[in-house]
């Protein structure tokens, strides 16, 4: 008999027989009949395995008691003690994979540190079980976004030449080990496999860019790098990234393409992850389905980024981090405007622009640039957002100011010049989103196998 997803036991099923197949979760046993609580991934709730005691040797029974057991059960759908509940009153089982006494997961409760210790068997617990089938579910809300809304799906290259940030924080992607005869970066790099310097990519935009100006309206979807030495909760080496480019948008197009997006998923979320959402509401964030909404009902606010320094100065907090026009904003300066001042996610826009990237928009006062960051209560930042400098003398200007290396920007560069027009994208980190709508307080808990600093499992 072909066995039934848990996630579809219901009493619709009732007096029919199944066979189901799971892991054990709990075990108790009494004098007649013994209790494994049963799950295969497919449902938050566990479904019960009731075993009458005369029908099953005594010698087999414990290992199908056993915490981490994989079972093959089938018997008779009943309903269960608890209302609209349904439990199978087993006739026979098969131990598909015994569970040593040493299981890791003997506790209710575990501690996240000691989880990610773990990442194999973590994923086991009720809390990761429904992290990574909202990260499904989010995945595939994106997709469809973007595919409902008449975008290509592009495939953006992981190894890469240039650095797209310019910021410098790459993983060299190598061939060629230590080499004490080396004497220049420039012998060991036509040494290499591409006779170059190559990285695993920090962004998909600068490709992104290009397939725009030709398809119009493009998205991408996939891992990105950053050789990063932090150690906060919000960033991590290797994540994914949403990166969608649109030709003929303006900054304001992007920020209202992103502000529909956001909306859509969320909304998604609150419609298909109705039982995830309720187990993170009681157990991480306690008011977090209320905070989705309002973000699927309300208008994201909407400040320039020199109002919203002088807001923090105002405030009469004490930061940590300095409040000045110029520098850029710290987390602490995020949540308060976000958590406290706005009550809502908000868009803070025209950065200067010496703390962004070479390529956003010049805006006419020389100093700032059309560029945006979406921050959201509880996180911060969650989208870089920007209209692309399309002019190609500034651009090139400022790619030189940078010190960057021309050599590595020719093609980009060249997009200026035959048929350029302007263009806006933004970027929005897979993680950090499903951190804010799991109310999970470190990225390391929304991704399966996090990679960090001196972390690698």
């Amino acid at each position: 008999m072909q066995h039934i997803d848990l996630c579809k036991i219901d009493d619709k099923l009732v007096g029919k027989t199944v066979t189901v197949c799971g892991w054990v979760r709990t075990s108790r046993d009494s004098k007649n009949v013994a209790f494994v609580e049963l799950n295969d991934g497919s449902a938050l709730n566990h479904t019960q395995i009731v075993f009458d005691k005369q029908k099953f040797d005594d010698k087999e029974l414990p290992g199908y008691l056993a915490l981490g057991a994989a079972l093959s059960v089938t018997g008779t759908v009943e309903r269960g003690m608890k209302e609209e509940s349904v439990e199978i009153l087993a006739q026979s089982v098969t131990l598909l994979g015994a569970s040593d006494p040493t299981y890791p997961l003997q506790k209710k409760r575990h501690t996240m540190e000691y989880l990610r210790t773990i990442p194999h068997l973590r994923v086991r617990t009720n809390t990761f079980n429904a992290v990574f089938r909202v990260r499904s579910a989010l995945s595939y809300a994106i997709h469809e976004y973007f595919h409902n809304n008449g975008y290509y799906y592009v495939h953006s290259p992981i190894i890469t030449g240039s650095d797209c940030e310019g910021a410098g924080e790459v993983f060299k992607v190598t061939t060629v080990g230590f080499d004490p005869t080396v004497k220049s970066e420039e012998e060991y790099n036509k040494k290499d496999f591409f006779g170059r310097s190559a990285g695993l990519t920090v962004s998909g935009q600068l490709e992104g860019e290009v397939m725009a100006t030709a398809l119009g309206k493009i998205y991408t979807f996939g891992p990105t790098f950053r050789a990063e030495n932090s150690n906060t909760p919000r960033h991590a080496a290797e994540f994914w990234q949403i990166e969608p480019e649109v030709a003929f948008a303006d900054i304001d197009d992007i920020i209202g393409i992103a502000t529909d997006m956001i909306k859509s998923i969320t909304k998604y979320l609150l419609d298909n992850c109705k039982a995830e959402l309720e187990f993170f509401d009681a157990r991480f964030e306690n008011g977090l389905i209320a905070k989705l909404q309002n973000v699927a009902d309300s208008e994201f606010a909407r400040v320039d980024y020199t109002d919203a320094i002088e807001i923090l100065k105002k405030s009469g907090k004490q930061f940590v981090y300095p409040v000045e026009w110029g520098l850029d904003l710290q987390t602490e300066h995020e949540r308060y405007l976000t958590d406290e001042y706005f009550k809502r996610p908000v868009f803070v826009v025209n950065y200067p622009r010496k703390i962004k990237s070479f390529y956003m928009k010049q805006n006419p006062d020389g100093k700032t640039v059309a560029a945006t960051d979406l921050l959201v209560p509880g996180v911060g930042e969650i989208i870089g957002c920007s209209e692309r400098e399309n002019d190609y003398d500034k651009l090139l200007a400022e790619i030189k100011a940078r010190g960057m290396k021309l050599s590595d920007y020719a093609n980009y560069l060249d997009l200026r010049k035959y048929g350029s027009v302007p263009h806006s994208g933004f970027g929005l980190g897979l993680e950090r989103m499903l951190m804010y709508v799991t109310g999970m307080s470190n990225i390391r808990d929304t991704i399966e196998f996090p990679r960090t600093k001196d972390e690698l499992r």
